[in-house]
């Protein structure tokens, strides 16, 4: 039953996350996708590496985890005109 869920889960969630990021809405909902996308990995990395002879999905999708956490923070995370300046460089003449 765990094994199913974890399989079914990681599959449709992964085509809806896929859905999203090719719709090309906005960057936020992107990033959220890949927060999909991210849980979609770690259900078929549990369940590759739970189920017999599924080892290489769960390696594969370790792989996946990476690239989709480094699209999280791509897109959700702080962006260059966000991030905050020290005082000495907020362009302040002195």
């Amino acid at each position: 039953m765990l094994l199913d869920f974890l399989e079914w889960y990681g599959a449709i969630a992964a085509v809806v996350a896929a859905l999203v990021v090719a719709t090309n809405v906005s960057s936020r909902v992107t990033g959220w996708a890949f927060v999909l996308f991210v849980t979609s990995s770690l259900a078929l990395t549990a369940w590759g590496f739970l189920s017999d002879d599924a080892e290489g999905i769960g390696w594969q999708n370790i792989a996946l985890l990476l690239i989709n956490l480094w699209g999280v923070y791509r897109y959700l995370g702080p962006q260059k005109g966000e991030r905050k300046q020290p005082a000495n460089e907020a362009g302040d003449a002195a």
